[in-house]
């Protein structure tokens, strides 16, 4: 299972699951048509109410990553990239807002932020 619930999150579980179906389409680890597990099997991996997959697979189709299938289950929809890319920058941009503002307000000017990003892409 690709999936990691972390108690620790502040996300909601439904999130988390929702999140992480998401990157795993993105990063190519699902595949247009690929069946997911049913909600059960997923409840039962992750030690979660089915209720929460329920809402993570009703979110997940409602933004177009998954179909449901009556009878056959719930599949990764094929996806298109440019849009998911749009809403993981967006996600990606509210957070630096949040980390500009905090450096702020303990002194830390943009210079050194943009060299700590340096750093960190450089590790990696």
């Amino acid at each position: 299972m690709f999936i990691v619930i972390s108690h620790s999150n502040p996300d909601p579980m439904h999130k988390q699951v929702t999140d992480q179906v998401k990157d795993a389409i993105a990063r190519g680890l699902l595949s247009a048509g690929e069946k997911l597990p049913s909600i059960r099997e997923m409840s039962r991996e992750l030690s979660i109410s089915p209720i929460t997959i329920k809402r993570s697979y009703r979110d997940l189709e409602r933004e177009g990553f998954i179909v449901t299938r009556a009878g056959l289950g719930s599949f990764v929809a094929d996806v298109d990239f440019g849009a998911l890319r749009g809403e993981k920058e967006g996600e990606i941009r509210r957070e630096l807002v949040r980390i500009a503002a905090a450096a702020a307000r303990y002194g830390i000017p943009p210079a050194r932020l943009r060299a700590l990003i340096k750093e960190i892409q450089e590790e990696e």
